[in-house]
C-alpha cells in the first residue's frame, strides 16, 4: 500500500520522475535489496518477473489477472518483499551472500496501475530478475548511483 506522505515528499509530478529521484529508471540496474528498501519505504509495489518475455512484453494488470489463482511462489513474478522474506526465511546466509554477490535486477518498467480492484492507479516498477547463467560472481560490484540508499522505517 503506498504510503502517501513519503510518496509525496518525493520530487516530480510522474512516478517516473518521483522514483527517478531514487536512481530507479527504466534500462538500470538496481541491488534487489535497494529495491525492497524503496518498496518498503514508499509502499511502492516492486514486482520481479521471472520470464524476460512476460517482463517485456506484457502488461503487469494481464499477467496479475492471468496469474490471480496461481499460488504466490508458483506465479513467473513475485513483489519485491515478498522474494527477501522467502530466500531470507529458507537461507540464513541470504544477507551475507548479497553483500559478497549482490543480486541485481534490471528496472523494465516503472508506470501506474489498478492493482488489486483499487479503484485509483497506483505507481509500480517491474523488474526482471537475471538469468542463472547470466549471473557473473567474479565480477566487481556494481558502483553506487548518484543518490544513496533510502534508510528503512524502524
Amino acid at each position: 500500500m503506498l504510503k502517501k506522505t513519503a510518496w509525496a515528499a518525493l520530487r516530480g509530478a510522474t512516478p517516473a520522475e518521483k522514483l527517478g529521484t531514487l536512481g530507479l529508471a527504466p534500462g538500470k540496474k538496481a541491488d534487489i535489496r535497494k529495491l525492497g528498501t524503496i518498496a518498503e519505504n514508499y509502499g511502492v509495489p516492486i514486482y520481479l518477473f521471472f520470464e524476460e518475455d512476460l517482463a517485456r512484453n506484457r502488461g503487469l494488470e494481464s499477467v496479475l489477472a492471468e496469474y490471480a489463482t496461481v499460488p504466490e511462489y508458483e506465479r513467473p513474478l513475485i513483489l519485491v518483499g515478498s522474494f527477501l522474506r522467502f530466500t531470507q526465511e529458507n537461507d540464513p546466509s541470504f544477507e551475507q551472500i548479497m553483500d559478497e554477490f549482490p543480486l541485481v535486477v534490471e528496472i523494465i518498467t516503472i508506470g501506474e496501475a489498478s492493482l488489486d480492484n483499487k479503484a485509483a492507479p497506483v505507481p509500480y516498477v517491474t523488474c526482471l530478475m537475471p538469468f542463472v547463467d547470466e549471473l557473473d560472481f567474479s565480477a566487481e560490484p556494481p558502483q553506487p548511483g548518484m543518490h544513496p540508499m533510502p534508510e528503512r522505517d524502524r
